[in-house]
């Protein structure tokens, strides 16, 4: 969507967060008077709160995006690699994964070989994905194509050599990931099992006392 469509639904959702404020402060009138400033309030706050989980919504998008991408990017890199290692040149590469490829990382090479086919330079068109992307190991990427071309270094290697660097970055992403998982999992244990363990465990000597005394 345009700009002008995001700020629409924001403004939209606005409205709806006022609308939703006004309706549940008429229900409560309607049971007990309340005092027009905290009316004012809620409604004002209800409409913030539209707005607010419009922009979180589209940072949650993002965020999904930005793994699915990162997903598909380690095997798109090792397919430049072999494609350009076996003397095909960089946009024919590109070619053959805006074909090959579906899903987000698709379409962004296949914009940037509608951008080369415009008359945009390689490193201007895949940096242009980059930009759209925002994405650490892609820019990186990109980078590492532009400075083989202007030094004249072979692209096969370097494209490897980053497919590998890639690799290793999802690799590690995951395992941050999973430690994360690990702490998450930790607090149901910490706060649910083990307060009742205790309880379990103690409660039988509490009952034995009393019922001694």
């Amino acid at each position: 969507m345009s700009l002008v469509d995001y700020r629409s639904q924001e403004l939209l959702c606005t409205f709806i967060g006022l609308v939703v404020g006004a309706a549940l402060m008429t229900a409560m009138s309607l049971r007990q008077p309340s005092p027009v400033l905290f009316s004012l309030v809620v409604v004002i706050g209800c409409g913030l709160l539209g707005y607010f989980l419009r922009g979180w919504w589209l940072g949650e998008q993002v965020k999904k995006r930005a793994r699915r991408i990162l997903t598909q990017f380690p095997t798109v890199a090792e397919v430049l690699a072999l494609t350009v290692g076996a003397g095909e040149s960089t946009t024919g590469a590109i070619e053959r994964i805006s074909r090959i490829c579906h899903g987000e990382i698709g379409e962004e090479f296949t914009q940037a070989l509608n951008d080369i086919h415009a008359g945009s330079s390689l490193i201007a068109a895949l940096s242009n994905l980059a930009d759209r992307v925002q994405i650490g190991a892609m820019t990186r990427f990109v980078d590492a194509i532009a400075v083989a071309s202007e030094r004249g270094t072979p692209l096969g290697q370097v494209l490897r050599d980053q497919a590998q660097d890639v690799r290793d970055a999802s690799k590690r992403e995951l395992m941050e990931i999973a430690g994360k998982r690990e702490i998450s999992m930790l607090v149901p244990i910490v706060f649910g099992v083990l307060p009742l363990t205790i309880v379990f465990a103690i409660f039988p000597g509490l009952a034995l006392l009393e019922m001694s005394y």
